[in-house]
């Protein structure tokens, strides 16, 4: 288990993430709601405990909520400041999951390496296929 540190675009917000060795990786998603949410071809994240993730400064983020493919809440947390997306929360992934935004972390952008795709039906046409990539998600 490795600890990171992680803040926000303006610095409002910090926080702890711990990713466990099988989790030093980036999951890409390249569903349409990453893609205007970030403004870019993919998001990069790891799916965690939410335990793994505590705020240390900024208190708590704002909160907005969009519905999934399941038809279940999506929650986004982000620093009301800048904008900068901290972590989602999917209902469909029970109450202890949630989805680290890892390039935000220094060392994501520098060191972590592609694990997996996730919604590569949504994959641009022009991007070249980097990790095993899933339809949506990756099986249960």
């Amino acid at each position: 288990m490795t600890t990171y540190q992680g803040k926000c675009h303006c610095g409002h917000h910090q926080w702890e993430v711990t990713l466990n060795d099988d989790q030093k990786n980036h999951i890409l998603c390249h569903c349409d709601t990453c893609k205007i949410l970030s403004g870019g071809a993919f998001t990069m994240n790891q799916i965690i405990p939410k335990s793994n993730l505590k705020i240390t400064q900024g208190g708590e983020p704002g909160k907005y909520t969009y519905y999934g493919d399941s038809g279940k809440g999506v929650h986004c947390y982000y620093c009301q400041h800048c904008t900068t997306h901290i972590y989602h929360h999917q209902e469909v992934m029970g109450d202890d999951t949630i989805i680290a935004r890892t390039c935000i972390l220094p060392e994501g952008r520098k060191d972590l390496p592609v694990g997996a795709e996730i919604y590569g039906k949504a994959r641009f046409p022009w991007q070249k296929e980097v990790a095993q990539t899933f339809e949506t998600l990756p099986p249960s």
